[in-house]
């Protein structure tokens, strides 16, 4: 008798892997006039990259700056220079950090999804039949997914997203299910019941690198629609990691 005849077996390996990240707050009650945009940011690699290439490089360039490799890259904090990234307020330091983080993004291969709802625009024009945005947005880069999968010849995908509160968290995942059970307006329910995408919430504390790295679009993203003609070389450089093929782009922005 085979003494591993009772192990349970390794879940099968996606070739992808998939993260989401957000920019702004998907609410229409209250819109920040500053900031009045919601931003939703999926990031697609292949597995053997991000585990070969993608956390190698982040983790040498974590452990250039700090003493661990457990730094979470977020990007606001980076901006305001909060917590540990206090060391950027030295002017000597923060061009080259900035320049090293430049090149890492400019250099790792990834695809990118971005789905983005210019809120207060699109409340004008729809008013009480306005959807919430969250839900708008995932549509679009559910659609996007669909299509990136079907163009792979895959169906497995593990997506990862950051997790913003239990009460946040069900109602994705209610959104998130009840689109992979019933459809949307452009791909029907079967297409979608043809997928297998296991859907996680992990904390920013737990450091996965794959939800920084939407991070990292979804805010030069989201700066660039609301002031297109300032320069911009963060998306400049995730522009280029943008979905596009038969016609299909990973660029969507309401309205």
């Amino acid at each position: 008798m085979n003494e591993n005849s009772n192990a349970i077996s390794a879940p099968a390996q996606s070739r992808f892997l998939a993260f989401f990240d957000e920019c702004g707050d998907h609410s229409l009650d209250k819109i920040d006039r500053d900031f009045p945009l919601f931003v939703l940011a999926l990031v697609l690699v292949e597995r053997s990259v991000y585990q070969n290439q993608i956390l190698p490089e982040f983790n040498n360039f974590k452990l250039r700056y700090f003493n661990h490799e457990g730094i979470n890259l977020h990007s606001r904090d980076i901006r305001l220079a909060a917590g540990p990234f206090s060391l950027l307020l030295n002017p000597a330091i923060r061009p080259q950090f900035m320049a090293e983080l430049s090149d890492i993004m400019d250099r790792v291969p990834f695809t990118l999804f971005i789905s983005a709802i210019q809120k207060q625009a699109y409340l004008d024009r729809h008013g009480g039949d306005a959807a919430n945005p969250y839900d708008l947005a995932l549509e679009f880069t559910m659609e996007g997914l669909f299509h990136f999968l079907a163009a792979q010849g895959e169906r497995h995908l593990p997506i990862v997203a950051d997790a913003r509160g239990k009460r946040e968290d069900n109602m994705l995942e209610q959104v998130f299910s009840r689109m992979m059970t019933q459809g949307t307006v452009n791909i029907s329910a079967e297409q979608f019941q043809q997928l297998d995408c296991p859907l996680s919430f992990q904390s920013k504390k737990n450091n996965i690198l794959g939800v920084q790295l939407a991070d990292l679009c979804a805010h030069p993203c989201a700066r660039h629609i609301l002031n297109p003609a300032k320069p911009n070389r963060a998306f400049e450089i995730a522009r280029k990691r943008l979905y596009q093929r038969d016609g299909v782009s990973g660029w969507k922005v309401v309205p």
